[in-house]
């Protein structure tokens, strides 16, 4: 008996430190996609500060919109006289398999796959909140995703998926849809957005972990 109850708290023992190691593992992976994501976000933001005149295109980065199941969170809004330009940045390695239609995208570095959320779709829940919030045409917004870090396409890609080239693209629309007043109270809601302290991130995380349950 006395060895019995030894190995039961032997075993007890064990299982809560492999469960710790298993949180940690988890919880250093998350932290990692977090930094790097915040990195290619950084990365991005400074690209376009140096490249797009900021008189013409204005910036607001990391929008967090409220919507009727949560939040969305947007990388980088640019409001220009040439349209809303909705930016999703990846920062990723390796070849890149995907289509407008696949759900999933996949993500090949040295032979190991691995799969990951279809950003043309993340970004066209990005594109309606946003005409939403804004009360403006849909046709005035520009999605586009544009990939960072060491990657390849390995299937074609549509024009607004990019892994390079990001200013000369935006700057390709010369057509002009919002006047300057309007490009002004666009901006004025999403500084408003920024302001709002309710809007933060544990807050969106937490309404994704909702969303997901």
């Amino acid at each position: 008996m006395l060895f019995k109850g030894i190995f039961q708290q032997l075993s007890v023992s064990w299982s809560a430190i492999l469960f710790l190691f298993i949180a940690i593992i988890v919880i250093s992976v998350l932290r990692f996609r977090i930094v790097k994501g915040w990195i290619g976000e950084k990365v991005t933001a400074a690209g376009m500060w140096l490249g797009l005149d900021g008189n013409v295109y204005r910036r607001t980065d990391d929008v967090i919109i409220p919507v009727s199941d949560g939040t969305t969170q947007i990388d980088h809004v640019l409001v220009s006289k040439y349209g809303i330009f909705v930016i999703e940045t990846k920062n990723m390695k390796g070849w890149i398999f995907g289509s407008s239609h696949d759900e999933k995208w996949t993500q090949s570095i040295y032979g190991k796959k691995s799969q990951f959320q279809n950003p043309l779709r993340q970004n066209y829940r990005h594109v309606k909140c946003l005409t939403e919030f804004l009360d403006i045409e849909e046709g005035k917004i520009k999605p586009v995703v544009f990939f960072i870090g060491d990657c390849e396409f390995k299937t074609p890609m549509p024009s607004n998926v990019l892994n390079s080239g990001l200013i000369p693209y935006i700057k390709g629309f010369k057509q002009e849809c919002l006047t300057e007043e309007q490009v002004s109270e666009i901006e004025g809601k999403l500084i408003t957005l920024k302001q709002d302290k309710s809007l933060n991130r544990e807050a969106h995380i937490d309404s994704l972990r909702r969303v997901m349950k």
